[in-house]
């Protein structure tokens, strides 16, 4: 298979989960020809070293995201509502991964 056609292939976003009781994290972008291709590439290339226990990969394109110019009218409206920030109560040090 050459590089060129690699090219052609879908691109993949990988996301992996270090610990469980982690979130995964974006850790790169690959292209595969399907999803379990790239689940397999994404094991090689972003966990050589068992630095995961879990990889997602999500095709790039099904990706929606919110438009950074509308940041405003998108996120301002969470800001007056305190309640929702948990900022009045302490975590205590026993409780790991929050």
């Amino acid at each position: 298979m050459t590089t060129e056609n690699r090219a052609d292939w879908p691109l993949y976003e990988v996301f992996v989960r270090s610990r469980n009781g982690l979130a995964h994290r974006h850790v790169g972008s690959l292209h595969a020809i399907d999803g379990t291709m790239a689940v397999e590439m994404a094991r090689d290339v972003y966990c050589r070293r068992a630095e995961g226990v879990s990889v997602w990969v999500v095709p790039s394109a099904s990706i929606v995201a919110s438009d950074p110019a509308q940041k405003e009218s998108m996120f301002e409206p969470m800001v007056s509502k305190v309640y929702r920030h948990p900022t009045f109560y302490e975590i205590p040090p026993d409780v790991k991964n929050i």
